[in-house]
């Protein structure tokens, strides 16, 4: 007699993305800082960047709450998309990552200071790495303002994987802060695959 199996349903989670919700530490305060300061802004276009799942797209979300900038995937940025992608005169060009549209890129910054507009990028990596064969473009990258956001420190960590635990309406004792000690990857994307497996 075999025994009942149990069924792994994948039900959809929320994730809030509100101020209220955004975690700070001492990794992600000066990013913070950038985007509650607009529009008193160092300059027209601004760049964060950091690893995967340390709190860019949050971060997009809390700006574009706050200036009705339009959101768009650095993929679907072309030429064509240029001139309506400023319309509300701010944007968040997010995952900016090579290959990227070169020719589109540059004309989307030189229209953000004609229009007087804002543009706020995320990327994994700085864009003075960015593989860039447009001269131009890669001059423009040079003298972005850029806010790194760095690996949390033990408190924002622990902070994030109540918030996810507490995202997929899982209860959890003291015991799951084991999870993070001695060899395992410290950082934001290793806590959401944790939890995504705990979860599972």
């Amino acid at each position: 007699m075999s025994l009942p199996r149990q069924l792994v349903l994948s039900f959809e989670h929320g994730a809030s993305f509100s101020r209220d919700d955004f975690l700070e530490g001492p990794s992600n305060a000066k990013a913070l800082r950038l985007v509650e300061r607009w529009p008193d802004w160092p300059a027209r276009v601004v760049a964060i960047v950091g690893p995967e799942g340390s709190g860019k797209s949050h971060l997009a979300d809390i700006w574009a709450n706050r200036t009705g900038a339009r959101r768009l995937s650095a993929r679907a940025l072309d030429q064509a998309a240029v001139p309506g992608a400023l319309a509300t005169g701010a944007l968040a060009l997010e995952n900016v990552a090579e290959p990227l549209d070169e020719v589109a890129l540059f004309h989307l910054l030189n229209l953000a200071k004609e229009d007087d507009a804002n543009v706020l990028l995320t990327a994994r990596r700085p864009p003075t790495l960015w593989a860039v064969r447009l001269p131009d473009l890669a001059s423009r990258l040079r003298a972005l303002p850029v806010v790194e956001l760095a690996a949390p420190d033990d408190a924002l960590l622990r902070a994030v994987l109540v918030k996810l635990f507490v995202d997929r309406q899982l209860s959890v004792d003291e015991s799951f802060d084991q999870l993070f000690g001695g060899s395992h990857e410290r950082s934001f994307a290793a806590a959401r695959a944790a939890v995504a497996v705990l979860d599972a």
